[in-house]
């Protein structure tokens, strides 16, 4: 069997693994709690750019959270 072409030993965090478990979990998550957000929270949202809008700074801060956590879990497991 031949031998990989590449191969990848991070010294410490993965940020490439950090980044692809981010963005699969921002939207595993940051989808239903922008959609409930928008349904329950009493905002008013008129126009597809309100709803735009209202689903880019909650989805901002949904990326957030989830990105210094899964930081977080990277640097603990190395």
């Amino acid at each position: 069997m031949p031998e990989p072409v590449e191969t990848h030993d991070p010294d410490g965090v993965d940020f490439g693994w950090v980044m692809q478990v981010t963005f699969v979990v921002s939207i595993v998550v940051g989808a239903p709690v922008v959609a409930a957000l928008a349904l329950f929270s009493g905002v008013d949202l008129p126009t597809w750019g309100a709803r735009a809008e209202f689903a880019i700074r909650v989805g901002a801060v949904v990326w957030l959270v989830v990105a210094l956590g899964v930081y977080a879990y990277a640097r603990s497991q190395q």
